[in-house]
Order: C-alpha cells, then sequence, then structure tokens
C-alpha cells in the first residue's frame, strides 16, 4: 500500500513528466539513453524528495534535480548513461501521457548547435526556451541573476553566427 508521501509524489511526476523528457532529450541520444535517464533522474527525484521544502514550485525543484542529474551523468560518463533497477523501489511512475517529439524534432538544428555548448550554457538555454524567468533560471543552475543574464546574452549570439552564418 502506498503511503501518502508517495501517492503525492507520483501525481507531481506524472504532471511534470514531460519537464524530465526534455531534459533527457537535450543529453542523451536515442530512445535507449533517454529511457535511461529518464529512469535515473526519476530515482533521483524520488531520493531527493524528502528534502523538499517547497520554498519553490515543484516543476522548478524538478528542473534542478533533472538537469543536475544528467550533467553529472554525462560527466562522469561521456555519454554513457548509467541505469538502476526500479526492483528495491516500492513504486513504479506510470507514464500516462504518450510522449509526442514533434516539438522536439522542430528544433533540431537548435539541438544540434547546442552539442558545442558546454553543459551549464546548454542548461541555461533549455531554462530560457522553456520560459523561465532569468530569477528561477539562477535559483534551478545555482549562479547569480546577473550571471544566467550575461551567459544568456553570449548564448544568443553565439547560436545566431551557428544558426545564421
Amino acid at each position: 500500500m502506498k503511503s501518502n508521501v508517495e501517492i503525492e509524489f507520483v501525481t507531481q511526476v506524472e504532471k511534470h513528466q514531460n519537464l524530465i523528457h526534455k531534459i533527457c532529450r537535450l543529453y542523451s541520444n536515442g530512445d535507449a539513453e533517454h529511457k535511461d535517464l529518464f529512469q535515473e533522474i526519476t530515482i533521483q527525484l524520488w531520493k531527493a524528495y524528502p528534502k523538499f521544502r517547497g520554498d519553490s514550485k515543484f516543476s522548478t525543484w524538478m528542473y534542478r534535480v533533472g538537469i543536475n542529474t544528467a550533467i553529472s551523468l554525462y560527466r562522469k560518463s561521456k555519454r554513457k548513461i548509467l541505469s538502476y533497477s526500479f526492483d528495491d523501489v516500492s513504486y513504479k511512475i506510470p507514464q500516462t501521457q504518450t510522449y509526442d517529439d514533434t516539438q522536439d524534432q522542430q528544433l533540431k538544428s537548435i539541438y544540434a548547435a547546442l552539442e558545442q555548448f558546454n553543459d551549464i550554457d546548454k542548461a541555461v538555454i533549455f531554462l530560457y526556451l522553456e520560459d523561465k524567468s532569468y530569477k528561477d533560471i539562477s535559483e534551478i543552475i545555482g549562479i547569480t541573476e546577473v550571471n544566467a543574464r550575461v551567459k544568456m546574452n553570449r548564448i544568443k549570439k553565439k547560436l545566431k553566427t551557428q544558426l545564421n552564418p
């Protein structure tokens, strides 16, 4: 029988699972890596959930954990994503929403350009494209708001030259 904490967690993750998919799309290559990274982010969210204080929105916290997990695994494995089994976890996150990658395909050229950016810059542009404020970006990534603005301006300039040679 699931506890209220587990039910609350599963409900929140189901509600915001497309955020995890977007992070996975940015930091993985192919379906297998995408699924492995999705699973790893979900596990890390569950492990970190008892520390979620509600100081920010759940989705903001979820971005932070998801991006940090993706960056950490990306750096450790040099594109080989580790996966863990859900066997030791008493709950399963049902994927009730079918993931539609139409928008991802439209952004394919941007993702290709982003391959040349470092992990933090990728996270900044990703959150910017998600319409996050500079305050939210700075909170999620752990940089100052001014630094987030400066990074975004530099990223925009670099993307312009890459996408419009």
